[in-house]
């Protein structure tokens, strides 16, 4: 036993493993005394543990004393090593490796200074900081400029302040692969509004212009986009679907469209559904 490993039980579960990684890695081993394969794994990790020197926490827990623990982590076989990070789990494996591949398997849940620095950015955004918390990510960046994560991270808050070019800017400079996400999806969503309504003019002008002409359509959709960027996007798809009832193929279903970009932007929310079901009948 050693400061960066334990004897982990039902009791201390939540505060070592749960609670402590979202401080560092933690690496859960389930064993049993009878277990031929864990006897090799258990020194080996156990080994590491102090190597690492707090790099990851080492929670031991027997599987037969334990097996409500076991089933709750869905362990099949043992020896089943699991490596939480953020209260999650992020990489697993079974079976008795040798040395280097368990080397290889912490060397990937042990996050890089970049990604340190990415967490504490998270830390003091949520503690409303977030001028520092961009400082902190600019320097994550200039560790691993590759890392897209810390531009992702920058952009949500450069939009949230309202530096919108900036935001944009960083979400335009991420992969293919990484626009495909939904949160990345979401961001944009929520970048294309704030940067419509940005232009959009003033909300009672615009309404000003809708009573004096029921089908301005131009005006119907710089209105959505504006309520949408305000967080009031009830009020935004109404319009929409106002629109969608005077002229669906209007602009190129542009009414539509924007409904498709109201919801990616919801993504989670109850509204979502409720508004599906009114766009559907007013296609219909």
């Amino acid at each position: 036993m050693t400061q960066y490993a334990f004897d982990v039980d039902s009791s201390n579960f939540q505060q070592i493993v749960i609670e402590g990684s979202r401080q560092v890695p933690v690496v859960v081993d389930f064993w049993a005394p009878w277990c031929g394969p864990c006897k090799v794994l258990k020194p080996i990790l156990e080994k590491l543990a102090e190597e690492y020197g707090g790099k990851f926490i080492l929670a031991k827990v027997n599987s037969d004393e334990n097996q409500e623990l076991a089933a709750q982590f869905g362990v099949r076989g043992i020896p089943s090593v699991k490596a939480l990070y953020g209260g999650q789990i992020v990489d697993e494996f079974s079976g008795a490796l040798p040395e280097g591949q368990v080397r290889e398997f912490l060397d990937r849940i042990i996050p890089s200074p970049a990604e340190e620095l990415r967490l504490k950015a998270a830390e003091l955004k949520a503690g409303g900081d977030a001028a520092q918390a961009l400082q902190v990510l600019a320097q994550a960046s200039q560790l691993d400029a590759a890392n897209e994560k810390v531009r992702l991270d920058a952009a949500e808050i450069l939009l949230e302040v309202g530096q919108l070019d900036e935001a944009k800017r960083l979400l335009d400079s991420l992969s293919p692969a990484m626009k495909l996400e939904d949160r990345v999806v979401q961001l944009t969503a929520k970048l294309n509004f704030a940067l419509s309504g940005q232009s959009g003019g003033d909300e009672q002008a615009l309404r000003d212009k809708i009573a004096a002409d029921a089908k301005d359509m131009d005006s119907r959709l710089q209105l959505a986009n504006l309520l949408v960027a305000a967080g009031r996007p009830a009020e935004g798809m109404d319009q929409l679907l106002e629109m969608i009832a005077i002229d669906r193929a209007w602009n190129d279903e542009a009414a539509r469209k924007t409904m498709l970009s109201v919801f990616s932007l919801l993504a989670g929310s109850p509204l979502v559904a409720e508004y599906r079901r009114k766009l559907a009948s007013a296609l219909n």
